[in-house]
């Protein structure tokens, strides 16, 4: 199947409701308004496909640029296929989907998120924190820099409230996903989290809400979930 086949079988499954969704969640390039489980029987035709993957990125329409996110090989994603990816991006929506999600399965995610949310763009930042957070849902606590993390939590508790709205709320699930996903750092995140206190950030015509930390960490632990690993970052 060529990227030019799905494209003209799934421009047709597109709305006008859901396309109006996607725009007041901030996506801005062009758009056919695909609903994610019509996107997903697609990856699960197709599985892992590098190459597809790349041509559909290329098409510029977000619908094919998350459908790649979903069957791109992580293990063939270099660093510049996924610097490529973040440029490529016509905006944060997508990048903190496709690429972070892509990015923290392969071998790069913790080198480029680390480069990422030290950079000058807000776009670049997003993704990095949600890199960070992807990479902690799907890798072993014996990969992870455990003194690194500590030293990332107390940048977010100090730094969070100055932050850009989208950068606040992925610091936030920052915290979250330290202290879901990471055992060691259950207590130290959930400290972290009271201090920091509620996030606000504005989440435009939406629906959302950002979660309150502490409240979403101690429901996992009430669930027996912490330190619980997912097995893939994508969804």
């Amino acid at each position: 199947m060529t990227a030019q086949q799905i494209l003209d079988e799934i421009e047709p499954l597109g709305t006008e409701g859901y396309r109006r969704v996607m725009r007041n969640h901030g996506v801005t390039g062009p758009l056919f308004g695909v609903k994610v489980g019509d996107l997903k029987k697609y990856e699960k035709a197709i599985k892992k496909n590098h190459n597809l993957a790349l041509e559909l990125y290329d098409t510029g329409i977000y619908d094919a640029m998350y459908l790649a996110g979903l069957i791109a090989d992580e293990t063939k994603m270099s660093k510049d296929h996924l610097r490529d990816w973040l440029t490529k991006a016509q905006d944060a929506v997508l990048a903190e989907f496709a690429v972070a999600w892509v990015a923290s399965e392969g071998p790069h995610g913790w080198d480029l998120a680390m480069e990422w949310i030290d950079a000058d763009d807000e776009k670049s930042q997003i993704v990095g924190w949600g890199t960070l957070s992807s990479v902690l849902s799907v890798k072993k606590d014996s990969e992870l820099d455990i003194p690194a993390l500590r030293g990332l939590l107390k940048r977010v508790s100090e730094t969070i409230h100055d932050r850009p709205d989208r950068v606040r709320y992925k610091m936030n699930g920052f915290v979250i996903a330290l202290g879901c996903f990471v055992a060691e750092l259950k207590d130290e995140a959930l400290l972290a989290a009271e201090s920091i206190g509620r996030v606000k950030v504005d989440m435009g015509k939406t629906a959302c809400e950002v979660p309150f930390a502490p409240d979403y960490i101690r429901k996992v632990e009430s669930m027996g979930r912490i330190g619980k690993k997912r097995k893939s970052a994508r969804c």
